[in-house]
């Protein structure tokens, strides 16, 4: 992560590469490989050598827009926060014993001095560094540094894809928890993508018996009901009003789902926004008035990693099987339009390949 108070590696990694390859945004639309060099340590970080990264839709908006909201790609920018490796070498306050562990990463650097960091609530952080949002550099890289307790340990059982995925299962661990999900729970999630299948899977984790799922593509809708879903709802045609379920996630940003999701929700339920659509929708004021329905949106993650490393090593979140396709480094511009292929749901990029 880029920091402008580096310290120099330890020189008991005599071992490690001078320089690394990295895909990198040079501009909107362009992307290029480079020889850059390797990153140095803090005494509290470590160095991952990068093992898989998933593709994350920021990363494709950046690439075709060069910009979200306010964070604007006007300096050559690394994309890619969803990864997983192994530390190459530590900081001189982190025990060396760690080097060689494999590793899923929390993607950020909040500042942990904060009003916001020290009521748990790092992700509002308003000094957070986090990967691939400008101008920190993200993981389309050989290697990365983190901070330490921000890099988890993982058993053998769980792939380096789902190490890598941990980051958007965060997400919709985060929701969930939002939510307030518990066992007996009836969710409605809008959106049967990446988000909305981790969603549900979430959501079953948590014991929610009844999740609907809805989206506009069939073959979503039937990959949905293989891996979380116990029922599909076609968006254009089936109502969602009156299902008076618990919770509602909207995992699609598409205004008209929010509005239809929020109607579908019983009194004292609850809204959680997570996709990404317009800055400004129209809402149902006196439905949610009217049945005090809590809303919230969702800004990443704080806490989750834990959870969700138990979560796939006991089996209750499967994510591999959102891999569906696979590129080397140099291929990361074809990984960044993956997603507009039929059938497509998480591209993972291989630095080492």
């Amino acid at each position: 992560m880029t920091t402008s108070t580096a310290q120099v590696l330890p020189l008991v990694h005599p071992d490690l590469p001078a320089t690394m390859r990295a895909s990198v945004l040079k501009r909107q639309g362009d992307m290029a490989m480079e020889t850059l060099p390797l990153p140095t340590l803090d005494a509290d970080q470590v160095l991952v050598q990068v093992a898989a990264v998933g593709v994350c839709g920021s990363d494709v908006h950046y690439y075709e827009h060069g910009r979200i909201g306010d964070y604007v790609v006007d300096h050559p920018l690394i994309l890619g926060h969803e990864l997983s490796g192994r530390i190459a070498a530590v900081g001189s306050a982190v025990d060396s014993s760690r080097i060689g562990n494999r590793v899923a990463v929390e993607p950020q650097r909040p500042c942990r001095t904060c009003k916001q960091c020290k009521a748990g609530r790092y992700n509002l952080c308003p000094d957070v560094e986090f990967y691939a949002t400008p101008p920190i550099d993200g993981a389309f890289a050989e290697y990365v540094t983190i901070q330490s307790d921000f890099a988890y340990d993982i058993p053998d059982s769980v792939s380096d894809e789902a190490a890598a995925l941990i980051e958007p299962l965060s997400v919709g661990l985060w929701a969930c928890e939002r939510a307030e999900i518990k066992p007996g729970s009836r969710v409605l999630i809008a959106g049967a993508g990446p988000i909305g299948i981790i969603a549900a899977q979430a959501a079953r984790a948590f014991g929610a018996t009844e999740i609907f799922i809805s989206d506009i593509a069939e073959d979503r809708l039937a990959f949905a009901l293989e891996h979380g879903a116990t029922h599909a709802l076609h968006a254009g045609t089936d109502g969602m009003e009156g299902l008076d379920v618990d919770a509602f996630i909207d995992a699609s940003g598409a205004p008209q789902a929010v509005r239809s999701g929020i109607k579908a929700v019983g009194p004292a339920g609850r809204v959680i926004l997570v996709g990404l659509g317009a800055d400004d929708v129209e809402l149902p004021v006196s439905f949610i008035q009217n049945r005090e329905i809590w809303l919230s949106g969702v800004f990443r993650y704080t806490n989750t990693w834990p959870l969700a490393i138990q979560l796939i090593a006991d089996g209750k979140v499967d994510l591999d099987i959102l891999v569906t396709g696979k590129y080397a480094l140099a291929e990361s511009e074809a990984a960044l339009k993956a997603g507009k292929q039929p059938r497509q749901l998480k591209a993972v990029v291989y630095p080492g390949r």
